[in-house]
């Protein structure tokens, strides 16, 4: 049952009359805690109801986001509730993985920012630290290869939390970042995100909802290689094994015999590696929306497992640190033409503190070389570590 306002718990995680997903009541377990989140998120960004900034904040503390090639600002209503996304106007929208949903709609949108971005100077690369080294994120690998030897899972997403303390917060503007990722690693979901409790750049190059009216579309990614002779049967496997996964998403919330795979192991380039990506479309049902579809495929499964419960608790045991907004989604829904755009929050940082986060993980099969998916998960951050630690002078 979805709350009727904002002020609602938004998530009853062991209510099994939300979905037909006999798993999701154990999922939001994990995933979505029970949270008022209005007042919290406003809390979070130091504000009163009133919406009021504390004195000495720096300009470039406006909310602010850039979303598929439009910046948004002028914040009109902030919530959790996964039902404003059907009433009006555009949002923005993050679903962390770890916490509750960020909706945020916004009255102006335009191609241009309202005003030029701050300084931003990020940390030297050897000041990150990860929440697992080497030798533990490889044990985890061999802890997996166990589960799926017993034939408790198939396959599941291990990922480790890099963190590091940024130099100087008075040139500590994400949004310069942005424009350093925009142009040393572009992507087709990149994205931009500054709004009550969350501060975020994201370079995903993963689809995990795209809506056009009645039609549903998700892309994931399984299988990454620094070029295409690197791909092996493992990640072909991994791929189908999550394909299946996302068709069974999908089919709670879609016209029986709809949904599809028009596009199966894809092999797409982007900056410095080769992902294989397959594509799953399906027919909305009558009478579903936003919070259906979320409620359905969320979280995304090329980030968590098969089967994807299961996958969960897995995760849970092995990672000693949250994953925030990391393996979540964050995009734009514009409730006025039943369309919006979420990608998965792969190949994203965000601000915790005076810390700079980002997070990387990899997809772990019996096939799994320990070595080689640690040696996957230094391949997916290292140019991005490499370009946050730059500077960005600020809009002149």
């Amino acid at each position: 049952m979805l709350p009727s306002s904002s002020a609602d718990l938004v998530f009853r995680a062991d209510d099994g009359t939300r979905t037909r997903d006999p798993h999701l009541g154990k999922v939001m377990r994990y995933q979505l805690r029970y949270v008022r989140m209005t007042d919290q998120l406003l809390r979070l960004a130091g504000r009163g109801r009133a919406g009021l900034r504390p004195p000495g904040q720096q300009d470039w503390s406006m909310d602010l986001v850039h979303l598929e090639g439009l910046w948004g600002w002028d914040l009109m209503d902030l919530t959790s509730d996964l039902a404003a996304l059907e009433s009006s106007g555009r949002w923005a929208v993050v679903l962390p993985y770890a916490g509750p949903p960020i909706c945020a709609r916004l009255r102006s949108w335009a191609a241009q920012p309202p005003r030029a971005s701050g300084a931003y100077r990020g940390p030297d690369q050897a000041r990150w630290r990860s929440s697992l080294n080497a030798q533990a994120y490889q044990g985890g690998v061999a802890s997996i290869r166990a589960a799926i030897a017993a034939g408790t899972v198939y396959q599941a997403n291990l990922c480790r939390v890099m963190r590091a303390e940024l130099p100087d917060p008075t040139s500590a503007d994400l949004q310069g970042l942005f424009h350093l990722l925009s142009s040393g690693n572009p992507s087709p979901y990149s994205g931009f995100v500054r709004l009550p409790g969350v501060n975020a750049v994201t370079a995903s190059p993963e689809l995990f909802l795209e809506r056009r009216g009645n039609r549903l579309r998700s892309g994931p990614i399984k299988g990454t290689g620094a070029n295409e002779s690197d791909l092996q049967d493992k990640d072909r496997a991994e791929n189908v094994m999550i394909v299946d996964l996302v068709r069974n998403d999908l089919a709670q919330v879609a016209v029986p015999g709809t949904v599809e795979v028009p596009t199966l192991m894809q092999v797409q380039q982007h900056p410095g590696l080769v992902h294989l990506v397959s594509y799953v479309e399906a027919e909305l049902i009558e009478g579903s929306g936003w919070p259906q579809i979320i409620n359905a495929a969320f979280p995304p499964g090329s980030v968590t497992g098969a089967p994807k419960s299961t996958a969960l608790e897995i995760i849970d045991q092995l990672e000693p640190a949250s994953r925030g907004i990391y393996c979540g989604a964050i995009g734009w829904i514009d409730a006025d033409a039943k369309t919006g755009c979420l990608a998965v929050a792969i190949r994203t940082f965000w601000q915790d503190g005076s810390d700079l986060c980002f997070g990387t993980g990899a997809g772990i099969t019996w096939a799994s070389d320990p070595v080689a998916e640690w040696q996957e998960t230094e391949l997916k951050a290292a140019r991005l570590i490499a370009l946050a630690g730059q500077t960005w002078e600020g809009d002149r």
